[in-house]
């Protein structure tokens, strides 16, 4: 599942992420993941940072609240890079990071390191 405010952004991962063989779900910021996430078991979540209603830091600590998605891979995509929000993302449950914009080949290896 990919979730990013960014229509251009979601269209680039689901790019990238079908050439890698995935099968992508969107949502376009933390309330509608959430949502979707209700009754659907992904490989991986994939979130920016920015974005209204519910932040990627509140999208991550919702997830691992739930006892189902606790231990869900899940990378954040942004163009964020500073130590402190790592350490954020970290402290709410984060399993990786990655600073766009993004090379697939960076994002597969990425989702391998996260997903194995």
């Amino acid at each position: 599942m990919t979730v990013d405010d960014s229509p251009s952004m979601r269209m680039l991962l689901r790019a990238a992420l079908t050439d890698l063989g995935y099968e992508v779900l969107e949502a376009e910021d933390g309330v509608q993941a959430l949502e979707r996430l209700d009754g659907v078991e992904p490989d991986l979540l994939i979130t920016d940072i920015n974005m209204p209603r519910l932040d990627g830091f509140g999208l991550i600590e919702k997830v691992r609240e739930q006892d189902r998605h606790r231990n869900l891979p899940i990378l954040v995509l942004t163009t964020e890079s500073s130590d402190e929000k790592k350490q954020r993302a970290r402290s709410a449950g984060a399993t990786g990071w990655i600073v766009k914009p993004f090379h697939p080949e960076k994002l597969a290896a990425a989702i391998r390191r996260v997903l194995h």
